[in-house]
This record gives C-alpha cells, structure tokens and sequence, in this order.
C-alpha cells in the first residue's frame, strides 16, 4: 500500500516483518484499553499513539513495550506485530514497525518523558482523528489501514 503523508513525502505500508532493506529502528504501538484506545498526549504534536526509536540492544518488541509504558504507563495483556511502512523525506528515508497491544493496566509513571500523559480515547477514531487536538501522525493513512486490518482481525477472533 503506497500513498503520502500528511507532510507529502512518499509511504509505503505492508502488513509483514523485514520487508524493506532498511533496518526497522522504530516502532509505532496502536493500544487499545478494554473499549478504550490508549493514546499519549505529545507535548508539541498533540494526542498520537505512543512510540519511539529502538535503544541499543533492545528487540523491536522491547522497544514498543518500553515506549508505551514510558509514554501511557501501559502494561501489556498482549502484544502483535502489525506492519512495517518506510517513510521516504528529504533527509533519508527511515522504517517503523506497527505493534497493535490489548492493554491489562496502566501505572502512574514518575515522568512521561515528552509527553502529558495518558489519554484514553472512546468512540470512532477513525472520523476522531481528524479533530485539532491530533497530532498529524494520527491524520495519515498508516493510522487508517492499521485501525482497519485491527478491526478485522477482531472480527476473526
């Protein structure tokens, strides 16, 4: 699936692991919270889902529990992989891999790095998304297909 983002540049989306030369150094993790998504409150850009760049010697996996919990306080009843997309800008051109994660609770953090927080979010995020309060990550197609291929997955559930 190819199409571009809010600011233009080129994305590519698959729904499968190591599918692009580039090695996946970050992660992008959709939380849902019993009828719930957990999204975090990005101090600039506004409410997104949580997500990060891998640290050194962390699995991608580790990386999406990490910044999840550092950025929402999430603790994970699960955890799948969703997708991979490659986002191509004017410096380069960089990969992140999609985790979608059912929720078992959260926990008061010291700090929520740069982030305000926690927010939980009900209700159609697909038309929600596009309200002033969203960052414009959360305004792009990737959001769209993942929010989508979710939904079918728990419809085989």
């Amino acid at each position: 699936m190819k199409f571009f983002d809010y600011y233009g540049h080129p994305v590519e989306l698959l729904f499968e692991s190591s599918v692009f030369k580039e090695k996946v150094n970050h992660v992008l993790v959709i939380c849902q919270y019993d009828e719930n998504w957990l999204l975090t409150n990005h101090k600039i850009r506004g409410l997104e889902f949580p997500g990060g760049k891998r640290e050194e010697g962390e699995t991608l996996e580790e990386a999406a529990k990490r910044e999840a919990y550092e950025e929402t306080g999430a603790i994970f009843d699960q955890l799948i992989f969703l997708a991979e997309y490659k986002v191509t800008d004017d410096h380069g051109s960089f990969v992140k891999a999609v985790y979608w994660g059912k929720v078992k609770r959260t926990e008061k953090t010291p700090s929520y790095f740069e982030t305000n927080g926690p927010v939980l979010v009900k209700g159609d995020l697909l038309k929600l998304r596009f309200g002033d309060e969203y960052s414009f990550i959360m305004k792009d197609s990737v959001i769209e297909a993942c929010l989508k291929k979710i939904d079918e997955l728990q419809k085989k559930e």
